[in-house]
Parts: C-alpha cells; sequence; structure tokens
C-alpha cells in the first residue's frame, strides 16, 4: 500500500515553521479565528502577502467554503475512488494545502471535476474559485485567466500497449493514431507539429486510455506525469516510452486580475518547499522519481 503523509501533517508542521511570518491583518484567518486543538496550525498564515482586494477571497470568506476544480482520473495526480469517495493525488494535495492557508479544512472544500476543454469557462464563469488539475501555463490561456506556479514542471509524454515495438518516441508516429483529451495542450501540439499523425480526442484521458487498450488508438499522450500514473496502475498491459519532447509547467488557475491571491499563492509556494516536498514524495514520489520544486514565475 502507497504510504500517504495526511495533508494536516503537512501543513500543520509548515504552518508552525511559519507562524513567526504570520500577519493578523492579511486578510486570511489566523489560527485564533480558525478555532482551538490540534487544528489551530492548520490556519496559520503561510504567506505574506495581503489579501485585500481579492474578489475571490472576499467570496470565499462570504460562502464560507472553497470551490476548486480538479481531475478525478488522473492516478497519482487528481483521482477519484468511486467506491470509497477518496480523492488522492498530488494536485488534490496542492489544492488542499490552499485551502488550508487560506482558511478552509477539507469539509470545506466543494470539489468539481472539470475537463480540460472547460477549464477557461469555469473559471471566467465564477464556477470555481481556483483550479488545480495539470493545467498547463500558456500565453493563450493568459488572455482569458491567471496562473500562480508553475508548481510542477513535466513535458509530453507517450503512453502505449505493454507489447507495442513500432512506437518508441514521437518521431514513429507517422499514420498512427494518437489519443488525447479534447483542449489540452498535448493534442494541440500533435495537430500542429505531426501533420501525418491521425488524432482522436475524448474528454478525459481515462477514455484514450480505453480507446488504446481496445485498439482503437496506437498511443495516448498527455504530459509523462500523468501517463506514469497509468502505467503504474497497469504494468503488464501499458508502458510509457521515449523522452519528454516539450515542457509543461503546471499551474494553478485562477480569475482574470486577481493579483492579491495570485501573489499570496506565488509567495506560498516560496515559502512552503517543505510542505511541497512532503506531499509529492507521499504521491508522485512513490514512483520512484525525484524532481526539484520549481521556482514560480513573476509575471
Amino acid at each position: 500500500m502507497r504510504k500517504r503523509i495526511t495533508l494536516l501533517a503537512v501543513v500543520a508542521v509548515t504552518a508552525l515553521a511559519l507562524s513567526g511570518c504570520s500577519n493578523s491583518d492579511s486578510g486570511t484567518t489566523d489560527s485564533t479565528d480558525a478555532g482551538s486543538g490540534s487544528d489551530a496550525a492548520l490556519f496559520e498564515v503561510a504567506s505574506n502577502v495581503d489579501l485585500t482586494g481579492s474578489p475571490t477571497f472576499d467570496a470565499m470568506t462570504e460562502r464560507g467554503s472553497v470551490k476548486v476544480g480538479v481531475k478525478e482520473d488522473q492516478p497519482g495526480l487528481g483521482y477519484l475512488d468511486a467506491a470509497t469517495g477518496e480523492r488522492t493525488g498530488f494536485d488534490i494535495e496542492i489544492a488542499q494545502w490552499i485551502a488550508a492557508t487560506l482558511g478552509f479544512p477539507e469539509d470545506k472544500i466543494e470539489f468539481t471535476a472539470i475537463p480540460s476543454a472547460n477549464r477557461e469557462s469555469a473559471i471566467v464563469n465564477g464556477d470555481i474559485d481556483y483550479y488545480v488539475g495539470t493545467y498547463s501555463i500558456t500565453d493563450k490561456r493568459k488572455e482569458q485567466v491567471d496562473f500562480a506556479g508553475p508548481y510542477f514542471v513535466t513535458g509530453q509524454g507517450l503512453l502505449v500497449a505493454a507489447d507495442n515495438t513500432d512506437i518508441t518516441s514521437e518521431k514513429d508516429l507517422a499514420g498512427k493514431t494518437v489519443c488525447s483529451a479534447t483542449g489540452s495542450t498535448p493534442i494541440q501540439n500533435i495537430k500542429d507539429n505531426f501533420p501525418d499523425t491521425k488524432t482522436v480526442e475524448f474528454d478525459t484521458y481515462s477514455q484514450c486510455v480505453e480507446a488504446l487498450k481496445d485498439g482503437s488508438a496506437d498511443a495516448v499522450t498527455t504530459d509523462e506525469a500523468i501517463l506514469i500514473g497509468y502505467a503504474a496502475q497497469e504494468p503488464d498491459s501499458l508502458k510509457v516510452v521515449g523522452e519528454p519532447f516539450t515542457v509543461e509547467k503546471y499551474g494553478v488557475g485562477l480569475p482574470k486580475g486577481d493579483d492579491a491571491l495570485r501573489a499570496y499563492i506565488n509567495d506560498m509556494f516560496t515559502n512552503g518547499g517543505d510542505t511541497w516536498t512532503a506531499i509529492y514524495d507521499s504521491t508522485l514520489g512513490q514512483s520512484g522519481t525525484t524532481v526539484e520544486q520549481p521556482a514560480v514565475d513573476a509575471y
């Protein structure tokens, strides 16, 4: 069974370490206001940035909860166990970490699974407060939404059947059928740069994996971190081949113009290296891979 560090313990430890930086005028909830007992440290301020003027944070506070968009079909990143109802993965715990520092425990988080193609509209329409779900930062997306981060860097890869010897890298895709999620950067990259490759699209990557297994697709392409999770689930049937052939920076999707919240989360990431590492080690790190936390972009 995978060793899993609870987010409460992770954030509590980091919050105590950062409590000397707490600012009771920051617009966030401090431990005194949040309550007492073992949960108190969870609400220590983890950022020096003032949240005054953040319409998103004001809406969360008035509502008494936080609405977070996620994926739920990506093992190790954002996954929902249909049998138990438990959400697990690196992105899920990043989302919980952000919520916790803003003053919202797990029972005040409303998760909503949103397909890749609908992420911008969900943020723009106010359906969610922020989005954490393998959301690559791109200039085109920044026309509609803002991003905090990046909090993780990966690259586009390929997943094929375990017995496939025809595809060993992106150089072997001519004449093949490749599947990815509608609205994702990987499918657009294939269309733009691999003109001899056929494409098929679905709302979710799990549907692409099913297409791969039934033979209607020759490969699935998306960020390698996602593909590793699928291969780890079915190592006898699936494998990741080649090396990443793009650079994808995952960011937290935010409403356009909420500079206060973006600056807050960026400062939280910068100050919270120990928490980031603990979250990674308990999720994606269980695959045996090691990575460093990326520096945030100051755009």
